[in-house]
């Protein structure tokens, strides 16, 4: 199936001390274009997401946003061992010198110790970047699926529209055809006055370069061909819908032609209700080439 160039996914992890939040977003465009915004001192991270984000999107303007945050508080809680050196030394102290002053002291206990400043602290844990890395390159991929998920269902989206308006294109055609067919008989007439009037008129006048007018003349009116390009053109639209993947390059310009096609059907018309079917057509397919500037 085809996809949306248009896109937004988000998602959340952890691994302690540390959490983080994905965010992939993307939009139209011509080429791929990404745009990463990743802490740069988790080593290696950034240009596996680009490799990652390249095998996997043809094209589009991606941004690829990752907040880390350091949870403090994590980690086991540690004795300072100097510290509560320190504290029984000066208790120690204090209860000596209250026996030499006949003050009695209630005995200490460890919860008053490790309440103490200092005595009891958070243990230092060292970042393990490589693990983080690791991590999160290994949990992208679920992340980019996602993403593509709702790429491609946009795509799915996009397709029906396109198939109902390639279908309307195709109607419209079906009908210059028929009322290029029903005026045959009133162009072969038009055609014979003007050779009349010319015929009269024509003394002196070169007979081959009169032969070329007449011609042209015909040429100019007859818009067969330009039936016959619409009518593949729409066939080769919906293969490429069909067919699927990164497409978009392909409709784009196929949409040039079928608006290319329409103007000179337009141009030859020299009849109402031809050039009525003509600009119907034009809309149709302007609002095809719109759906089309979104697919990938």
């Amino acid at each position: 199936m085809i996809r949306s160039m248009t896109g937004f996914t988000s998602a959340s992890g952890a691994l302690v001390p540390h959490s983080w939040g994905w965010e992939l977003r993307s939009v139209n465009g011509k080429g791929l274009d990404l745009r990463l915004r990743v802490p740069d001192w988790v080593d290696g991270l950034e240009v596996g997401l680009r490799s990652a984000l390249g095998a996997e999107i043809a094209r589009g303007n991606v941004t690829c946003n990752l907040r880390i945050t350091r949870d403090e508080t994590a980690g086991s809680l540690a004795v300072n061992e100097a510290q509560l050196e320190t504290v029984l030394n000066a208790l120690h102290q204090i209860e000596a010198r209250a026996m030499d002053a006949g003050v009695s002291l209630a005995p200490s206990k460890a919860t008053d110790i490790v309440t103490m400043r200092g005595v009891l602290e958070q243990a230092t844990t060292v970042d393990d970047v490589e693990a983080l890395a690791a991590t999160l390159l290994a949990e992208f991929p679920a992340v980019l699926a996602d993403f593509n998920a709702m790429r491609t269902r946009e795509g799915a989206a996009l397709t029906q529209v396109m198939m109902t308006q390639l279908a309307e294109v195709e109607a419209l055609t079906a009908q210059a055809a028929a009322l290029a067919e029903a005026r045959k008989a009133e162009m072969a007439t038009t055609l014979q006055r003007n050779l009349a009037r010319v015929l009269d008129n024509s003394e002196g006048v070169d007979a081959d370069r009169l032969a070329q007018e007449l011609a042209l003349i015909a040429v100019k009116s007859d818009i067969t061909e330009e039936i016959d390009r619409l009518v593949a053109h729409v066939a080769a639209a919906r293969d490429l819908l069909g067919q699927g993947g990164a497409v978009g390059r392909k409709l784009d310009f196929l949409m040039q032609e079928f608006n290319r096609e329409a103007n000179t059907l337009c141009a030859k018309a020299q009849n109402t209700d031809l050039t009525r079917v003509g600009l119907a057509l034009k809309a149709v397919i302007d609002q095809m080439r719109e759906q089309v500037q979104n697919v990938e």
